[in-house]
């Protein structure tokens, strides 16, 4: 089966274009592969029991959803999309 690509934009803060930049080079591998193994990584990490997820929220590479009173049902939000509307304008104004 040949493997079909799709481009996809991400916006990112300098901050994050940065370390995308310094995680390339010190890998030796295209920013686009940085991102690839990451997606990678995390999607090994959602398997139940790994301690990878748990050790990627300990050291703030990623956010654990905020929810209150238990789990988050499919299909529903995690925040209000006022909040996330919010981060969004917040994160824009970073760049």
């Amino acid at each position: 089966m040949t493997a079909v690509r799709e481009p996809i934009q991400v916006y990112l803060s300098s901050a994050e274009r940065d370390q995308l930049e310094r995680l390339a080079s010190s890998l030796g591998v295209s920013r686009s592969e940085v991102l690839r193994r990451g997606l990678e990584a995390l999607a090994q990490a959602e398997q139940p029991g790994d301690a990878a997820l748990a050790d990627l929220v300990r050291r703030g590479w990623l956010t654990p959803p905020l929810v209150t009173g238990g789990t988050v049902p499919k299909g529903e939000p995690v925040a209000p999309l006022a909040e996330l509307l919010a981060e969004l304008d917040e994160d824009r104004a970073d760049r």
